[in-house]
């Protein structure tokens, strides 16, 4: 899955709040997960939301593939593993593994977002900064 350099790997420790009835992680919370990964790969990459906000620049999130194949359980830790997939067009894709403390496979997830114009809420290329930072990693 992780196919170049850009990978980023976030820790995570679940808390007692995330969790249903049977002490497992509600499947809800892994999308905050993915987000808090995401956060910290465009902090390495030298970007934020706010950074692109500033530029009127959001990032919606246009799909998401999540697939569920072992739970996460109140006291596991997490790994979050973020990679860009390929050069962002319009849209940037991003592959996600979370295993847990024992390296296996919790979930995988594939998330785009898509470069929208924040006045005209129109996609739109990429800030061509983050381009050229993005194409030091393949």
């Amino acid at each position: 899955m992780i196919k170049n350099s850009s990978t980023t790997v976030v820790k995570i420790v679940p808390r007692y709040s995330e969790t249903d009835q049977m002490g497992i992680i509600h499947h809800a919370n892994y999308l905050i997960y993915l987000e808090q990964a995401r956060l910290e790969w465009l902090n390495q990459l030298g970007f934020s939301y706010a950074k692109m906000e500033q530029n009127d620049v959001l990032l919606p999130v246009h799909q998401i593939d999540i697939k569920y194949k072992k739970p996460i359980k109140f006291g596991d830790e997490i790994s979050v593993r973020i990679s860009l997939k390929k050069l962002p067009t319009t849209r940037v894709i991003f592959d996600y593994e979370i295993v847990n403390q024992n390296d296996e496979i919790c979930s995988l997830c594939e998330l785009t977002l898509v470069f929208t114009d924040a006045q005209k809420f129109r996609p739109i290329k990429p800030i061509p900064d983050f381009l050229e930072a993005c194409k030091k990693l393949f």
